[in-house]
Formats: C-alpha cells, structure tokens, sequence
C-alpha cells in the first residue's frame, strides 16, 4: 500500500506539472563528467530500458537506439542545461532613440516535460522596451531556445526568459508568453489533442493594463498549431 500511495502522489505532481523552484534542479556535480563521459552511461541505460520491455537490440533497426538516444539527449534536446551553451546576449546602445515596444513573436518552442520526459510544442512571444540598450533579434530566439533545451515546467521557462532578457538589457520592461502544446497531455493520460498551456511573465511597465495589452495585441494570440 506504501508503494501505490508513493506513485499515486508522484504521478499527481507530474499531472498538476508542479515545479519546484524557478532554477531547475540541479546537483552540485552536474558537470563533472564531459559530455562523452554522459552519452557513454546514458547508452546503457536505454539499453538496459528497452531490454527490460523485451526489445531485442540485436535487430539492425534497435541497435543503434540506445547511442542515438544518449547523444540527442547530450548534444540536443537537453543542451541547455549546460552553462557553457548559454547564448551570449551582446548588446548595443539605442542611437536611433527607438522608445515604442519591440516584440519578436512566434519563436519556436522546442522542449521537454520534466515529469515525462515528452515533448513540449509550440511559440514563445518575447517583448521588451528599451532602457538605453537593444539586443539582436536571434539573441532573443537563442535565449528562448536555450532555456527549453531542458527538462522543464513551461511556467519556470517562461519566468526564466524574462529574467535573462531583464538582466542583459537592464531594465524590468520585458515580457513573455509562451503557448505550447505538451504531449504528456496530449499523448497519455487525458490524452487531449486540442488544448494547449499559455503561460506569461510580464516585468516593470508590462504589469500596467495598457502597456499589456499593446503586447497582447501585437501577438494576437492564436491557438492553433
């Protein structure tokens, strides 16, 4: 009985997509091994994974799997849990004045739920007013698609967008929303094909009813992916 209850309240976090802090968890040797080191254990793990479910990896179209699997996770879908691949958000001083808001919408969203480990698909939308300072556009889709390589809660991903755009541009003025589609919703459990989360984190003159709705409109939020 022990056990059910366990799972019973593990599978619950997972289905409420509870996060527990605006970092993601991370130990203190995250990074100790090299990245070989990580996709050489890993490698065994899915093998060992697939072996349990009664795969045979003798098959020519299994055997590669297992290394396949540990690289994407090294190299790609999770490459942004390294601080070394964090983008450089170079900035430059606003000569020509430009004062309005400057929105860059439709950013594609690539991620990973932290509680299943499937995919999260969809569009971030990134907004900021200068303070002196403006940033080049793909720096913002590099900032977006560096803290979705990872496993994560979009609402922790959201925050953590604006936080770093805050910081590099020193100012509070920046906002996000962020519409994704999560497959542990949508390909298990409930198993709803059609809805979508949207998460926002608005900072400094975003939280003024006005100036939140110029960036809302500017979105025009669409659902449909």
């Amino acid at each position: 009985m022990k056990i059910d209850k366990l799972l019973d309240d593990i599978e619950e976090v997972g289905n409420n997509h509870i996060g527990s802090s605006t970092d993601n968890p991370m130990r203190e040797n995250a990074f100790e091994l090299s990245d070989l080191e990580k996709i050489e254990l890993i490698q065994k793990d899915v093998k060992h994974i697939l072996e349990t479910l009664g795969m045979d990896l003798t098959d020519d179209s299994l055997k590669g799997t297992p290394l396949r699997v540990a690289k994407m996770y090294v190299n790609e879908i999770f490459g942004g849990l390294h601080p070394d691949k964090k983008p450089k958000a170079s900035v430059f001083e606003n000569k020509y004045k430009y004062g309005e808001m400057l929105v860059e919408k439709n950013i594609t969203v690539y991620s990973t739920c932290e509680h299943h480990l499937l995919p999260i698909v969809g569009r971030a939308h990134v907004a900021y007013i200068s303070n002196g300072t403006v940033v080049g556009l793909s720096k913002m889709n590099r900032i977006v698609d560096y803290y979705a390589k990872r496993p994560q809660v979009q609402e922790r991903m959201t925050m953590q967008i604006v936080k770093e755009l805050q910081k590099a541009l020193n100012t509070d003025d920046v906002a996000c929303v962020v519409d994704a589609k999560h497959l542990c919703v949508n390909s298990r459990g409930i198993r709803d094909i059609e809805s979508s989360t949207v998460t926002s984190e608005f900072g400094g003159k975003f939280k003024e009813a006005a100036v939140r709705r110029e960036f809302l409109d500017y979105i025009k939020l669409d659902t449909e992916f």
